[in-house]
């Protein structure tokens, strides 16, 4: 009998871009091959980013926040920095996306053209010439109550993509880990008739989503009633409260009382079937999910997407730790740390259609949290100890400048500053004009809230203009060196996926396994499911 999964091309990445089997074609129009077919090739593919990446280990292994502390742009090829520093902030936002110009330096171009052959790639895949039986439901206004365009795409997409999964393993139970408020799970049960358990570790999520399910369900049954057609009742997902810490511990939820009455409702013969999934589950949670799917027998399909690498336990010695899980990739010693983990959750495509004013306030607010760092460990050292974090202060400046475009007015740093209240913050008296702000008040205002939000209001003087004044002749070289480190994101992104990968493919034919890009990129970057299944 042929395998459900026959018209799974296990090069199956470039088919929309290629006929070709899998291979990237760099920007330089080299040629380079890499497959993730099996695993001796999935391998190499690994070894070639660890061989690659490990000379520019001053890039991934630093953060921007010590930029100027640590000297960082020191240890950059200072033909590349005087290259760069005279470079549009339009091009320097898209060199993560592979970017070059023709009279850059060659060591320069290769650097770029390289690690985008060594990616993955990311362009979202024609979805049903990947998966024929693939029934994609089109979400009405009801069920899509409270989710903004990024989550609608995401349910979408996957919520057709588990029942696709599904139908191939003759499953119609599905377990969605880190279920948040239910979106996936709901469209699931809703839309495609599936019996789903969500699992949460928040009791607050679970209530949410079980409320919403009623609300929904209600108007499901009418729908039934209008059509006349009958058919079996509208079912809600189950939902379960508990923090998912092992593969055991999923386990012990299956063999409990409520989950095995409620899969042996779903089926005809007492056995039970199932597919993992989880949208963005964070961290360790989508490695526990793979060990779950390996260990536990009833468990016949995962369907994964992955975040919050940065989250990742990664400890020597440790068997269950979240990266890494392969043979392949612990065989190397390799140990990446949170700052390149951090770095692996960036988002080369968002950057590349970043307007310019955003790119610029960007480098800005890169350039006053690394100031910040030398203020902190000038008068505060202790507070160094514990990686102080001040907030998503940019991101909140990129929500107010989404908000005023229908006014056709992008705020900028300094009307950014004038949001808050804290100390009053000026323009150049002559000028009256954004452009003319003066930087050093304007990093006055940025410590301040700073040492607010870190509970450092000790009454001491601090020369906010003497810290400033230090690090602004090299704030220009911030731009091309955030660039430069975020080219790398997707690299590693790509390392710590293939380990997944691997870790699957070293189970032997027992498993199928591929990785498909089924979001679109700029809408949602953490793109890439990682689906397998047991043959």
């Amino acid at each position: 009998m042929s395998s459900p999964w026959a018209h799974f091309s296990p090069t199956f990445t470039l088919i929309f871009r290629s006929s070709l089997p899998f291979r990237f074609q760099s920007s330089s129009m080299e040629d380079n091959k890499y497959s993730c077919a099996t695993a001796t090739e999935t391998l190499e593919w690994i070894r070639a980013i660890i061989q690659f990446i490990k000379p520019y280990s001053f890039f991934w292994e630093s953060h921007v926040v010590n930029f100027f502390t640590h000297i960082l742009w020191e240890a950059v090829d200072e033909e590349w920095i005087d290259c760069l520093r005279n470079e549009p902030v339009e091009s320097l936002v898209q060199i993560p996306s592979g970017f070059i110009q023709e009279n850059w330096p060659c060591s320069l171009k290769k650097f770029i053209t390289t690690l985008s052959s060594l990616a993955f790639p990311r362009d979202q895949a024609d979805l049903k010439k990947q998966l024929p039986n693939m029934q994609l439901a089109l979400l009405n206004n009801v069920i899509t109550q409270g989710m903004n365009q990024k989550k609608r795409h995401e349910i979408e997409a996957l919520a057709a993509v588990v029942s696709s999964v599904a139908r191939d393993v003759e499953t119609n139970t599905v377990i969605d880990l880190g279920a948040g408020q239910g979106y996936l799970s709901q469209v699931l049960s809703f839309e495609y008739e599936l019996s789903v358990i969500a699992i949460d570790a928040s009791s607050h999520h679970g209530r949410i989503t079980h409320e919403r399910a009623e609300r929904i369900k209600k108007h499901y049954e009418a729908k039934i009633r209008k059509s006349s057609l009958g058919g079996k009742g509208v079912t809600i997902p189950e939902t379960v409260t508990c923090r998912v810490l092992s593969s055991d511990m999923i386990k012990t939820l299956l063999n409990s009382k409520d989950a095995e009455e409620h899969c042996h409702n779903q089926s005809a013969n007492n056995t039970c079937p199932l597919l993992l999934t989880g949208l963005h589950a964070c961290g360790d949670l989508s490695v526990t999910m793979l060990r779950a799917f390996l260990e536990i027998k009833e468990v016949k399909a995962v369907v994964s997407i992955g975040c919050c690498y940065n989250l990742l336990s990664e400890e020597e010695d440790n068997a269950l730790c979240g990266f890494p899980i392969s043979r392949g990739v612990k065989s190397t010693g390799l140990h990446l740390g949170r700052n390149s983990r951090d770095l692996a959750c960036q988002s080369a495509d968002r950057w590349k259609v970043m307007e310019k004013d955003a790119s610029l306030h960007n480098f800005e607010l890169h350039a006053f949290r690394a100031a910040f760092q030398m203020l902190l460990s000038r008068y505060f050292p202790e507070s160094l100890t514990g990686s102080p974090t001040i907030g998503r202060q940019g991101k909140a400046l990129r929500r107010q400048q989404q908000n005023s475009k229908m006014n056709g007015h992008i705020p900028t740093l300094y009307s950014a500053c004038l949001a808050t209240d804290r100390l009053p913050c000026k323009p150049d008296s002559t000028s009256g004009k954004d452009e003319h702000v003066d930087k050093c008040l304007l990093f006055e205002k940025f410590s301040k809230n700073g040492l607010h939000r870190l509970n450092l209001n000790q009454l001491r003087h601090i020369d906010f203009a003497g810290v400033w004044k230090e690090a602004e002749p090299f704030v220009e070289t911030i731009g091309p060196y955030w660039s430069l480190r975020a080219a790398l994101g997707p690299v590693l992104e790509t390392l710590i996926l293939l380990d997944r990968l691997l870790f699957l493919q070293e189970q032997g034919g027992s498993v199928e396994a591929v990785m498909l890009p089924i979001f679109n990129p700029s809408i949602s970057p953490r793109n890439i499911a990682l689906i397998a299944k047991k043959i």
